[in-house]
């Protein structure tokens, strides 16, 4: 149980906190008459989405009494319980409160935390919450909620919003080479967790937070005892991000230099990290349904843990950026894929006919690289009678006519910014 005074101190204290914070708006709109459950990687900005809200709300004439704030990570709240969801909203009422919308973070930390938000709905508050493990949203909590909340993916900055925390017009990229070259090369290198954006010692920056989410939201959270071989197995996915890899093949890579582990192990720990949000498995659109599970691709939620993981990992960077940049725009589940049958392509969306090649350098016609991508493209387009082919390179823009085909070729940073 929480003291009430405890609670009025740290409701007081989240107020002043929030009003004079500076926050970079994300590129997202909230609508008045939806409940919001925010859902990614730790550090991704699910809280500054919260923060932005509120700011809007004062903005728009709403008061403290309107509205409270509660971390579940805040320390003084240890030992909260099911049983102190009432208090906090009889305390906002001893405050001089009104019926309040809720902000309520980390939510997660507290077991039974569903009941409690679907009352809320029930009872006609509106309410936002984050947490930051996808067993929060296991189907038992999803049918809890029921249709009452919207769920919502938070990833780490796209390019136009790392671009803006910068303070950097997206415009000058098409005319100001040393800019677009600074920070375009920052952003594939570095990622763009937001706290990450506008640090100098991003590498350390990346390197506390990936300890952060290997020890508290993977290793400690599921009682991992072969820590080796989880750090091993995300060594092995980074080195193969351009790859398919069976979990039974990376289970005998990982044994073969001397880390011992089962198949099934390294299939929990791969589920462990997907609840956390860390990696995001891609199946093979070609395989069949019951096949997909078995023989995945690996992409990181951010290309600055790529780079705390592998050396020489540019060309792996440029198609993880693109991989995180499509399922952030059409969703985790069932919408992006890669295709590996006959002809090898790097992702298809199916709804939008698109298929896209990532390459660092295309090249001349006559090279390997160039007959090599452009041959897969015209061959599924010709399947599937697709209608938009992109390859995606650092710096390369050009229109291919290959047989009935015609390919857009696309320097990586005018594509991350259509």
């Amino acid at each position: 149980m929480v003291r009430r005074d405890v609670l009025v101190e740290i409701l007081h204290g989240n107020r002043e906190m929030i009003a004079n914070m500076n926050v970079v708006k994300r590129n997202f709109t909230f609508h008045d008459e939806f409940r919001y459950v925010f859902v990614g990687v730790r550090r991704a900005g699910k809280s500054f989405l919260m923060f932005q809200r509120m700011q809007e709300l004062l903005a728009q004439g709403k008061t403290w009494n309107d509205m409270l704030y509660l971390n579940f990570e805040e320390d003084r709240l240890y030992g909260f319980d099911v049983y102190d969801f009432n208090t906090i909203l009889e305390v906002h009422q001893e405050m001089g409160g009104n019926k309040p919308i809720l902000f309520l973070d980390e939510i997660q930390n507290i077991e039974g935390w569903d009941k409690f938000a679907r009352r809320l709905a029930d009872q006609k508050y509106m309410v936002y919450i984050t947490g930051s493990n996808a067993k929060m949203l296991s189907s038992d909590v999803a049918t809890t909620l029921g249709g009452r909340y919207i769920i919502q993916n938070v990833f780490p900055y796209s390019l136009s919003e790392y671009l803006e925390a910068n303070g950097i017009d997206s415009d000058n990229l098409y005319f100001d080479d040393t800019i677009r070259q600074t920070y375009i090369s920052d952003y594939i290198k570095h990622g763009g967790f937001p706290e990450c954006a506008t640090f100098s010692g991003k590498k350390e920056y990346l390197l506390s937070l990936y300890q952060k989410i290997f020890l508290g939201d993977i290793a400690v959270r599921n009682k991992v005892e072969n820590s080796n071989a989880l750090r091993m197995m995300f060594m092995k996915m980074a080195e193969s991000v351009m790859q398919p890899i069976a979990l039974s093949r990376l289970t005998n890579i990982i044994s073969t230099i001397g880390v011992k582990v089962s198949k099934n192990t390294i299939i929990n720990y791969a589920g462990y990290a997907k609840d956390a949000f860390l990696i995001l498995p891609m199946v093979n659109f070609a395989d069949a349904y019951t096949e997909r599970e078995t023989n995945r691709k690996y992409y990181f939620i951010d290309n600055g843990i790529i780079d705390l993981l592998t050396m020489d990992c540019l060309t792996s960077q440029l198609e993880n950026i693109v991989a995180i940049t499509l399922l952030r725009r059409y969703g985790l589940e069932d919408s992006v894929f890669f295709y590996n049958y006959n002809v090898e392509v790097d992702f298809v969306i199916p709804e939008m006919e698109t298929a896209i090649q990532v390459c660092y350098t295309l090249g001349d016609e006559g090279g390997e690289t160039y007959r090599r991508e452009t041959t897969a493209l015209e061959k599924l387009a010709k399947r599937f009678q697709y209608k938009k082919l992109i390859i995606i390179t650092s710096n390369e823009e050009d229109t291919i006519e290959v047989g009935d085909a015609i390919i857009e070729v696309v320097p990586i940073w005018k594509w991350l910014l259509s």
